[in-house]
C-alpha cells in the first residue's frame, strides 16, 4: 500500500517532507531510510522506494499516468540537489541520498541480514553481470543474481525476454531487487510486477547504479559530489545529456515556481 503519510516520531522528521507537483517527497537521511526498510520488513511489509530527481518529477507533472505510478511508492526520497533545494525553498530540511549510495548501503544491510540481492537491467547483459561481480568481490558472502531484463517499454510492457527474466526472478525470490531500467520504465515495471514477487522486501529503481558498479559509467569525484556539481561532471563526461541537465537545472525550478500544488 502507498505510504504518503509516513508515521513520523517527531517534528524533526516532519520537517524532512515536502510536496512537489502534488507528490509527497520524503527527505529522510540514509540511516532513517534503512531503519524504515528493516522495520517494515519485520512487519511483513515490502518497501518500494523511488529515488526522485528533477527529471522524474518533470515527467510526472506532464504524464498523469506516471504521476499515479509514483504516488503508489512507499517512499520518494531526494536524489538530486535540485530537489533538495526545492524542499528548502518550501520550508523543509530534506537530506539528499543518491540512489547509488542507497543501493550500496542496501548491499551492506543485505549482507548483515543474509538477504539475497537481484539486479535487473543495465546498459547490457555484460553490465549487469559485471555489476553483480563487483558486489560479490566487495561483499564475498553476499548472494547476488543478475538479470538483464530484455526490452521494457516506457509504460512497462515486457517483451518475451523480459518476461523470462521476471519468471526467473519469481523463482529466485530475491529479498532486495534493484531495477536499473531508467525512468519511467523501472517504475512502471515495479508497479506491474511487484505483486508477482510477494517475498521481496525492497524494490528500488536505481537508474544508472548498475552501470556505475559495472565500470561502464563513472561517478564524479567525491569533492565534486560534495559541492553539488555532479551535473557539471555529467555534462563533461556525457555531453549528449545536455537536454536532461537543462531540464533539471532550468525547467524544473521554473515549473516549481509556477506550480501552486
Amino acid at each position: 500500500m502507498p505510504n504518503d503519510e509516513c508515521q513520523m516520531p517527531n517534528q524533526e522528521l516532519e520537517n524532512k517532507t515536502f510536496n512537489c507537483f502534488g507528490l509527497v517527497i520524503h527527505g529522510y537521511d540514509l540511516n532513517y531510510i534503512l531503519t524504515e526498510i528493516a522495520t517494515r520488513s519485520s512487519q511483513g511489509l515490502s518497501t518500494w522506494i523511488v529515488t526522485a530527481n528533477p527529471e522524474i518529477l518533470l515527467k510526472a507533472k506532464k504524464d498523469p499516468a506516471y504521476w499515479e505510478v509514483l504516488r503508489q511508492a512507499d517512499l520518494r526520497i531526494v536524489d538530486g540537489q535540485g530537489l533538495q533545494f526545492v524542499g528548502m525553498y518550501k520550508g523543509a530540511k530534506p537530506k539528499r541520498v543518491a540512489g547509488v549510495d542507497l543501493a550500496e548501503a542496501l548491499a551492506k544491510l543485505s549482507l548483515e541480514k543474509h538477504w539475497t540481492v537481484a539486479l535487473l537491467g543495465g546498459l547490457s547483459n555484460e553490465s549487469t553481470d559485471k555489476a553483480a561481480w563487483y558486489l560479490r568481490r566487495k561483499y564475498s558472502n553476499l548472494s547476488v543474481f543478475a538479470e538483464n531484463g530484455g526490452r521494457v517499454s516506457d509504460d512497462g510492457t515486457l517483451d518475451e525476454k523480459a518476461e523470462a527474466s521476471l519468471t526467473h526472478l519469481v523463482e529466485i525470490e530475491p529479498d532486495v531487487l534493484l531495477v536499473s531500467l531508467g525512468f519511467p520504465k523501472q517504475d512502471h515495471w515495479i508497479t506491474r510486477c511487484r505483486n508477482r514477487l510477494p517475498k521481496t522486501k525492497v524494490f528500488i529503481g536505481v537508474g544508472g547504479t548498475v552501470d556505475f558498479w559495472a565500470g561502464d559509467a563513472k561517478r564524479a569525484p567525491k569533492w565534486i559530489q560534495s559541492i553539488g556539481f555532479e551535473w557539471f561532471w555529467r555534462l563533461l563526461t556525457q555531453p549528449w545529456r545536455w537536454k536532461r541537465i537543462w531540464n533539471a537545472l532550468v525547467m524544473f525550478p521554473w515549473q516549481v515556481l509556477l506550480d501552486r500544488g
